[in-house]
């Protein structure tokens, strides 16, 4: 009885050793018309690729790739230098050992791969449909050239070989469902919208809402081997910013809804939540910092983001506390204030005691100014932006002031450096606006205003709610013309109200 046992513990370790043998990779590759000796092994990740490894050409002439551990499934490329042109290959979970044979000058022409089933699967695809491409621009052709009468039999034709292509990769998905393969044919077949009857600006609607509510039945957004490949990233990026109406609160729910789909794929949802945050603290484009808030909130702020290390993800949600009472459509915080003495404060210049360098005609808040439009312009005068920015904005209200358009401009400068801003308003006319300023900083605007840089620009509506910010002088006739003919298009009374 021992002596068995003990037979079956060596029976087992052998075949455990067997099985462990296997793990990890090995790519053997052969080209021929390559005359290099380095070849690199790439992935695609997101919308970029990265080189994994390179190897120098062994005593056989072949590239081997290979390591202990496997290699995450997704697309691979075999990069050629000097002129990196590349080919693909398919790295599927159980499939990392095998072999690939080709042209380095035709290498999907003359691709020969031992040893993946999946690889060869995804050839002999891209062969039949290189196959059938030629028949079809030769029938195109030869219909351009047709009587009209002709014309039908050689649209059959066209239709024949689209058929055909539909069986192929019907015949593809039913026989090999797990294949990578499979996956990566299925995710380019778009949804069919079905016809729809009533009038076209409904009609279009409808086929609008059911294409982006089908948009991703063809792929299978938790598919971890996706992220490493070429077809993810541009599928989710049309959804974000071709299938969404750009607005924060739209595009914040359409990545609620993706990443709610990627989740089971960690890898995949870090990749996304990671992007989709970066992209929308970059974004210059007004607003967007609400989906940057939305995500910092809802994800990092709730433990969602675990990978994230304590300093930087204290950064991440500190900022969007930060960012959130500026929102557009938040009521802008109030701030109380001075306005600025200009001739006083220049006399008051050589003043002794620096706290007396500033004059101040009366104490001023920014929700008490009286117009339907405040336009909140924070400078200094020491700004070389600044200074650009001032002709734009004094040529701005001339042009608006009438128009019930108010600006309340504060110079950033404090107590004992107030002449600087009273002789810049002087020497440059920025007289007939409200010129305000916080000496002793006890508004802390810019910590409510989020003011890292000048000159900041913030348009307020009557009650004093955003409605436009961070956009610059040259750009602030543009936006208040298109504000006024809003209002104006919803019947409302465009003027001064002082």
């Amino acid at each position: 009885m021992i002596k068995k046992y003990f037979s079956i513990l060596i029976a087992l370790a052998f075949f455990s050793t067997s099985i462990f043998a296997q793990a990890g990779y090995n790519i053997e590759v052969e080209l021929a018309n390559y005359d290099q000796e380095k070849l690199m092994l790439g992935y695609h990740y997101g919308d970029k690729q990265y080189i994994k490894d390179s190897v120098r050409i062994n005593g056989e002439g072949k590239f081997v790739f290979s390591g202990e551990e496997d290699l995450e499934a997704g697309i691979y490329l075999m990069v050629m230098p000097p002129d990196n042109q590349y080919f693909q290959i398919l790295i599927n979970k159980g499939e990392q050992r095998f072999s690939v044979s080709t042209d380095a000058k035709a290498p999907n022409q003359y691709m020969k791969i031992t040893g993946s089933p999946d690889n060869k699967l995804f050839y002999d695809f891209m062969t039949f449909l290189g196959d059938q491409r030629p028949k079809a621009e030769a029938i195109k052709k030869d219909m351009e050239a047709a009587n009209p009468a002709d014309k039908p039999k050689f649209q059959a034709k066209l239709e024949q070989i689209n058929k055909d292509v539909d069986t192929y990769r019907s015949n593809l998905f039913a026989d090999n469902p797990n294949s990578l393969t499979t996956a990566l044919v299925k995710s380019g077949v778009e949804p069919q919208v079905p016809t729809f009857e009533g009038p076209e600006k409904e009609v279009q609607l409808k086929r609008y809402q059911y294409y982006k509510k089908h948009y991703f039945d063809n792929i299978n957004l938790a598919d971890e081997r996706l992220v490493r490949s070429p077809v993810l990233f541009p599928k989710i990026d049309y959804y974000v910013n071709k299938l969404t109406v750009q607005s924060p609160d739209s595009i914040s729910k359409s990545l609620d809804y993706i990443l709610e789909k990627v989740k089971p794929a960690e890898d995949t949802y870090k990749y996304y939540l990671v992007h989709f945050l970066n992209t929308y603290a970059a974004s210059k484009i007004v607003g967007m910092d609400g989906v940057y808030v939305h995500l910092a909130e809802n994800y990092y702020g709730k433990g969602l983001a675990p990978w994230t290390e304590e300093e930087q993800l204290k950064k991440i949600t500190d900022n969007a506390k930060s960012l959130k009472p500026i929102l557009i459509g938040k009521t802008a915080p109030d701030i109380k204030m001075y306005e600025i003495d200009i001739e006083g404060t220049i006399a008051a210049e050589n003043d002794e005691d620096e706290y007396k360098r500033w004059r101040a005609k009366r104490e001023l808040t920014l929700h008490g100014v009286d117009a339907p439009y405040t336009v909140l312009f924070v400078w200094d005068p020491d700004c070389g932006h600044c200074k650009k920015s001032m002709p734009k904005m004094l040529e701005f209200y001339e042009n608006f002031k009438n128009k019930g358009v108010e600006v309340f401009a504060v110079c950033t400068k404090t107590y004992d450096e107030m002449p600087a801003c009273a002789k810049t308003m002087k020497e440059k006319g920025m007289v007939n606006w409200i010129n305000a300023i916080d000496p002793f900083i006890k508004s802390k605007y810019k910590m409510l205003y989020d003011i890292k840089s000048t000159p900041q620009i913030f348009i307020l509506d009557e009650n004093k709610e955003i409605i436009s910010k961070k956009i610059g002088a040259e750009q602030l006739s543009d936006v208040m013309t298109r504000i006024l003919e809003m209002k104006a298009n919803k019947g409302e009374k465009v003027g001064n109200s002082k």
